[in-house]
């Protein structure tokens, strides 16, 4: 109870930042810049072994956008000039062109890669279909469902090569779900084609929603964990679980990714504790609301640090 991990995504420290710049500008190889993501890849591992993180992530160093990685590696997608975001973030749209094939596997090497470097698991991290449709302009299937559907298919396949490569836990994100809650019922749907035949620990991380339209109907979804922001929102939508009572595995988010103020473990602490008056210890895991990759790597560090060490004083104090 009370493991501690990461949503995924870390901040790419600026020697990678100018690597990306210069690969895209043709003044780098591809073999050169997957060195430097390797070696980004690698000091994040061993930063989260050092603090004592129990379930690591690999942090992304090889992926911009969450939906572009995938779309440039499927047949039948296409990508957009820049679409804004939001703030001043913004990213090239994925365009479904023509009927999606994976031509093979997406993630299974990095993973493979990355868990040779630890002894400790590491989630296998996926983007789930209902948020690839989503973010995606499509110009293929006649409805959004289908376009989801085919979706799934891929990220089925996807995720039974990451259990096959040894994956202990697959998270497959679907932070779209939260924009668009009258679709809840579609992304159900493509969830349970996704996670049919899984045997390891499946999460979904779901960010910056109404929650109190998706709850209860939100534990439908077919996954093991829902991984869920409270920090941002001042915990205030923790009491949107206390009825009905909450019957999955909860991943907390206890760290504010949108702030550059490196919270005290004071606080930190009275989160988990509120979190722990809705939620049996048995069901929760600890971490922040979402990726840190819009941080600077210090305050990442600091975050996940005071993180760590509030999580390790309410064990204790809880006698764990």
């Amino acid at each position: 109870m009370l493991e501690t991990t990461s949503v995924g995504s870390f901040p790419k420290p600026d020697y990678l930042t100018k690597a990306r710049r210069d690969a895209q500008q043709g003044r780098l190889s591809s073999a050169e810049l997957v060195t430097l993501e390797r070696r980004a890849t690698e000091e994040w591992i061993r930063f989260q072994e050092k603090i004592g993180i129990d379930i690591l992530v690999h942090g992304e160093m090889e992926r911009g956008d969450m939906t572009t990685y995938f779309a440039e590696q499927l047949e039948g997608y296409g990508v957009s000039g820049l679409v804004r975001s939001y703030g001043n973030r913004y990213y090239r749209k994925p365009i479904i062109q023509s009927a999606l094939v994976r031509p093979a596997p997406m993630t299974v090497e990095w993973f493979r890669w990355v868990r040779s470097l630890t002894s400790r698991p590491v989630k296998g991290m996926l983007t789930g279909p209902y948020t690839m449709c989503d973010w995606s302009f499509d110009e293929q299937y006649p409805s959004r469902r289908d376009a989801v559907m085919a979706l799934a298919q891929i990220v089925r396949d996807e995720a039974h090569d990451l259990e096959a490569a040894g994956a202990r836990y697959i998270q497959i994100d679907e932070p779209a779900i939260s924009t668009r809650p009258d679709e809840i019922d579609l992304a159900i749907e493509a969830m349970a084609v996704v996670t049919e035949g899984l045997k390891v620990t499946t999460i979904s991380h779901i960010c910056y929603g109404d929650f109190a339209v998706m709850y209860p109907r939100i534990l439908s979804l077919p996954v093991d964990m829902l991984d869920l922001e409270f920090a941002n929102s001042q915990f205030a939508n923790l009491e949107i679980f206390r009825r009905p009572k909450f019957t999955k595995k909860i991943s907390v988010g206890v760290i504010d990714v949108h702030s550059h103020v490196i919270e005290t473990k004071e606080q930190v602490k009275d989160g988990i504790r509120r979190a722990l008056d809705v939620f049996d210890p048995e069901q929760v895991w600890i971490d922040p609301d979402c990726g840190l990759k819009t941080r600077t790597p210090q305050e990442a560090i600091d975050k996940l640090t005071v993180m760590v060490e509030a999580v390790r004083e309410i064990k204790q104090e809880m006698g764990l």
